[in-house]
């Protein structure tokens, strides 16, 4: 549709609406809704202003079917109907506006917005919300909150956003209710850092404001389903190292000097890996976690998968995933490649242990690995160094190898000497243009 066809067209309008229906609504946007002749919204919008919605005006709910709704403008629009949207609160905060305007031409759209029910929630508290950080829990049911989660967990985005920062208001849903989002933070541990508030039908006779009470005694609490949730801090945030944490500070298999990618190995692969805020990652071969603990520090955006066999290892991932505060991390106990086909496609990829099947695994995570994305993978053996270098060249990657020896110092009596550490081989390989196939990978296992 041209510009000039546009300018014809009246435009859709969407009406913020608060519980307390027409009230919420001012002069214009009552007008609008009267003289409307296709009316569009969820079930209780519509139930609400049903005395303000002319006879004649045909009524759509989009409830189950939002996908739908763009195109139901478009034609009602062509049409020259006079088309509304009915939204709740402040239609471009967490609403349908956003959605619509990807889907339409902006310039047939226009918004006429409500105060949002996160305002009305801290209003009832008289906590400023400038320095909020406004969340939405609406999303499938995924369950109860489990440690490891991954992104598609509805919960996922809410943890993340309590680890960086001191101040929420959230948006729940009938699944992802307020004693969900409290068990939530007594499995991460974060109990005793936080304050709620739940703040329940806002502008019905109904209406509920409760707070006073401690996380763990909200998790067996019941509240009516629309409500909001306001959630503070009452300890001051942690300001963490987020690169290269000392060996020391992971817990570690000891049978000599620990099994751990050593700090100036780590510092040095990590480094490699070319990490960006939201890099999804794989950590093949986790150990005791430190380089992917570490990744995940880096990618607060991100997600670091970890897969190691060894259950002594995978307890003591585990015990320094929670020691860190990290949520955005999840580990699997077995051998890779199982399991790796439910990953989502990595940015990156780290590999330091790979039980026997070094080739394959190569193949297969060149073949997995998104444009631009590195493979590192350390090796203190001269065979598996070898191995891995030339399924690189087999596949035309481009790759390289850096010997790494690191020395430290130690006390001889009243003096000091330095220490040798094992010298590490790092190799490092992107996807070249050669085509990488699953027979590669299956010739190789």
């Amino acid at each position: 549709m041209n510009k000039d066809a546009m300018k014809n067209l009246d435009k859709c309008r969407v009406l913020g609406v608060l519980d307390d229906g027409a009230t919420s609504l001012s002069q214009a946007a009552l007008t609008h809704l009267a003289q409307a002749q296709l009316v569009i919204g969820g079930t209780r919008t519509l139930e609400l202003l049903a005395e303000h919605i002319a006879p004649q005006a045909e009524q759509r709910d989009l409830t189950g079917v939002m996908s739908q709704v763009p195109e139901w403008i478009r034609a009602a629009l062509d049409e020259g109907l006079r088309v509304v949207v009915l939204a709740t609160g402040d239609p471009l905060c967490h609403g349908i506006a956003a959605y619509l305007a990807s889907r339409l031409c902006v310039e047939v759209i226009e918004v006429l917005p409500n105060v949002s029910t996160l305002q009305l929630a801290c209003a009832r508290l008289c906590l400023p919300w400038q320095d909020m950080r406004f969340v939405s829990v609406h999303s499938r049911d995924a369950g109860e909150w489990v440690a490891g989660s991954p992104p598609s967990h509805g919960l996922y985005g809410l943890l993340r956003e309590l680890r960086q920062h001191d101040r929420l208001a959230v948006l729940t849903s009938p699944a992802n209710s307020p004693d969900r989002i409290a068990r939530m933070l007594v499995t991460e541990g974060l109990d005793k850092d936080w304050e709620m508030a739940v703040a329940e039908r806002l502008c019905q006779p109904q209406e509920r404001v409760v707070s006073g009470f401690s996380i763990e005694a909200a998790t067996r609490m019941s509240f009516a389903e629309l409500n909001v949730v306001l959630l503070w801090r009452n300890t001051l945030r942690a300001s963490p190292v987020l690169f290269g944490l000392p060996d020391a500070s992971f817990a570690q298999r000891h049978p000599e000097k620990g099994l751990i990618t050593k700090n100036e190995v780590r510092a040095v692969s990590l480094a490699r890996l070319q990490l960006r805020q939201n890099s999804v990652v794989w950590d093949i071969g986790a150990g005791s976690g430190s380089v992917g603990l570490e990744a995940a520090r880096l990618c607060t955006q991100g997600h670091v998968y970890a897969i190691e066999k060894n259950a002594d290892d995978c307890a003591n991932v585990l015990q320094n995933r929670r020691a860190l505060g990290i949520s955005n991390h999840s580990l699997v106990h077995g051998k890779a490649p199982d399991g790796l086909a439910d990953w989502a496609d990595p940015d990156a990829v780290f590999i330091g242990g790979s039980g026997g099947e070094l080739a394959a695994l190569i193949g297969l995570v060149l073949q997995r690995l998104r444009p631009g994305g590195w493979l590192v993978m350390n090796f203190v053996t001269l065979e598996n160094m070898a191995t891995a270098v030339e399924a690189v060249k087999q596949l035309a990657a481009n790759w390289d190898v850096l010997q790494l020896q690191a020395s430290r110092s130690q006390p001889i009596l009243h003096m000091h000497r330095m220490a040798a550490e094992n010298p590490v081989w790092i190799v490092c390989a992107q996807a070249g243009y050669a085509s990488i196939t699953s027979e590669f990978v299956a010739t190789h296992v």
